[in-house]
């Protein structure tokens, strides 16, 4: 998984086993965060069973949350595979210049936003006065 460009990271989260003694991390996702918007790299899950796409959905869920609760309007991921969690949280395909200059140029292929409020989507230039 790529590591934000940005000095710090905006937040991250991680998910530890219940089940297990100690405090095993098995998964987490990293934010970059450019004014108003926002990157998640991840979520990535690091334990093989059948609710790992569940941990993975319940860290976006965490994230775009946190995200929402600091003022960030649209949020990008890509896509890992995980077209079905994204979907679920109201992410769509969206081309490459959606994003903000301050985080394109990324590793990583195919797009996937979430827009909070309206949720309208617009790829045409404003009008000129």
């Amino acid at each position: 998984m790529p590591w934000p460009e940005t000095a710090a990271p905006a937040f991250c989260w991680g998910a530890h086993d219940a089940q297990e003694t100690g405090d095993r991390l098995i998964a987490a996702v990293v934010a970059e965060r450019a004014e108003r918007a926002l990157t998640l790299y991840g979520p990535v899950v690091a334990v093989d069973t059948v609710e790992a796409l569940e941990v993975a959905a319940q860290l976006v869920a965490a994230a775009v949350d946190h995200a929402t609760a600091l003022g960030v309007e649209t949020v990008f991921a890509r896509p890992q595979g995980l077209d079905r969690v994204w979907i679920r949280y109201g992410f769509i395909p969206v081309p490459e210049t959606a994003l903000p200059p301050a985080l394109s140029g990324r590793p990583g292929a195919g797009l996937y936003a979430w827009r909070g409020g309206s949720a309208l989507w617009t790829f045409r230039e404003p009008p000129r006065d």
